[in-house]
């Protein structure tokens, strides 16, 4: 049981990765080239259907079997790869979900209010900084616990 979590894990994190790498890498730097007006529209409708997308259910997914891998952690301690278990376990649910939900979603909320008001101008320069530089540490967190994860199973 302990592997197949380990690879839904290190899966999931690995995907995760990816499309946060895609967002940091290009997606953020074409939403700001953009009209102002249809970058917020564009970033706004992202949000609102990554919300109902087949991502959800791998964000919670793997945040919670993340979440399993380091509190079993302790209770393995000096079994091979426990300590990668724990390292990816801790950075992926730190990292990515404490970040996201701390920072991330936050900012998102901001924008979604601002787009219906005269802020807009004010809050897209900053929200493309802030959120961008986030994604950044969400993206270096997901594919460390992913290595993380894969070094755990090939020590297993």
């Amino acid at each position: 049981m302990l592997s197949l979590i380990l690879w839904f894990s290190a899966i999931g994190c690995g995907l995760v990765a990816g499309l946060y790498f895609a967002f940091s890498g290009f997606i953020m730097q074409a939403l700001g080239r953009i009209d102002l007006g249809a970058g917020i529209s564009a970033m706004n409708a992202i949000n609102k259907v990554i919300l109902r997308s087949p991502f959800m259910p791998l964000f919670f997914g793997t945040t919670l079997a993340s979440a399993v891998l380091a509190a079993l952690a302790p209770m393995r301690w000096g079994e091979p790869g426990t300590a990668l278990m724990l390292a990816g376990g801790l950075i992926y649910v730190i990292g990515m979900f404490g970040v996201t939900l701390a920072l991330n979603v936050p900012l998102n909320n901001e924008l979604a209010r601002a787009a219906v008001t005269s802020d807009a101008t004010a809050v897209w320069p900053r929200y493309l900084k802030h959120w961008t530089l986030w994604n950044h540490v969400r993206t270096v967190a997901s594919t460390v616990a992913c290595s993380c994860f894969i070094a755990a199973l090939l020590a297993v």
